[in-house]
């Protein structure tokens, strides 16, 4: 299954690492070969990723925190993330 379908349970892949860097005062994702900083959304979504929750349940937890959550973009994201193998589908 595709990660950035509304059934898969992304996880972040074992190389990859959530984290919060104070000098840049942002979320960063940290993999071997570079730091990503994200924005607040992105932050949001990657932090919802644990291989448990479907895309589906991880829109919808970010429509209760902000006041529009577009479906395509959060598959866009995760789609593009795990082109670059920061994310991976997870077993479920």
């Amino acid at each position: 299954m595709r990660t950035g379908s509304p059934g898969a349970r992304p996880r972040l892949a074992r190389h990859a690492r959530l984290t919060f860097d104070p000098a840049r005062d942002r979320h960063v994702l940290l993999t071997p070969e570079q730091v990503t900083v994200l924005n607040g959304t992105g932050a949001a979504i990657l932090g919802l990723c644990d291989g448990r929750r479907t895309v589906a349940e991880i829109v919808t937890e970010l429509g209760d925190r902000y006041d529009r959550v577009d479906e395509a973009e959060v598959r866009f994201f995760l789609a593009q993330l795990t082109a670059r193998r920061c994310v991976e589908a997870g077993d479920g």
